[in-house]
């Protein structure tokens, strides 16, 4: 091989030259072109990841309201429940002390003229051939053509509270 010529390698070099500042320059156009990309890319994670965390966010709060709600609503019927509980025991206890109260009449002084008195009712409902035959735990019970009269303490104390009916719950509601 030859060596080029002093003419030649200087024309050589400044070939060499512009096509190093050339390659330079367009190097330095693709890394700027790159870091464009490059903050483009980041800009587009960065704005995704904030709408991604924005919407688990928004649907936390939301299971979390939804949670709460059906917590809210258990506690609600769980409260209901309990507090229905508690008024039907009460109710209970009203129907089994007015019984109690009731059938202390059998051994009372006044029982004689209250059964007399029983007896006499029964008869008007069902006739003056009505049988009326005293029951063990007070009161009578008169059968006719049929027909059944029920005047026991027992069914004289639950008809009597029947009757109060709504006006029981004023005893527990404050």
């Amino acid at each position: 091989m030859t060596t080029p010529a002093a003419g030649q390698t200087d024309a050589l070099a400044t070939v060499r030259a512009e096509l190093l500042r050339s390659a330079r320059a367009d190097a330095e156009t693709l890394l700027a072109q790159a870091a464009r990309d490059d903050e483009l890319v980041l800009d587009r994670a960065r704005t995704e990841a904030e709408e991604i965390v924005e919407q688990a966010r928004r649907e936390g709060a939301a299971e979390g309201a939804a949670a709460g709600a059906a917590g809210l609503l258990r506690a609600r019927r769980s409260a209901r429940s309990r507090e229905l509980a508690v008024r039907r025991e009460a109710y209970e206890e009203l129907c089994r002390q007015v019984t109690e109260r009731v059938r202390a009449l059998r051994h009372t002084t006044d029982y004689p003229g209250v059964r007399d008195r029983l007896e006499r009712r029964a008869r008007q409902l069902l006739g003056p051939d009505a049988t009326v035959t005293e029951q063990p735990g007070g009161g009578v019970v008169a059968h006719a053509a049929g027909r059944r009269a029920d005047f026991t303490l027992d069914a004289l104390a639950a008809r009597a509270l029947d009757r109060l009916g709504a006006d029981t719950e004023a005893l527990w509601t404050p």
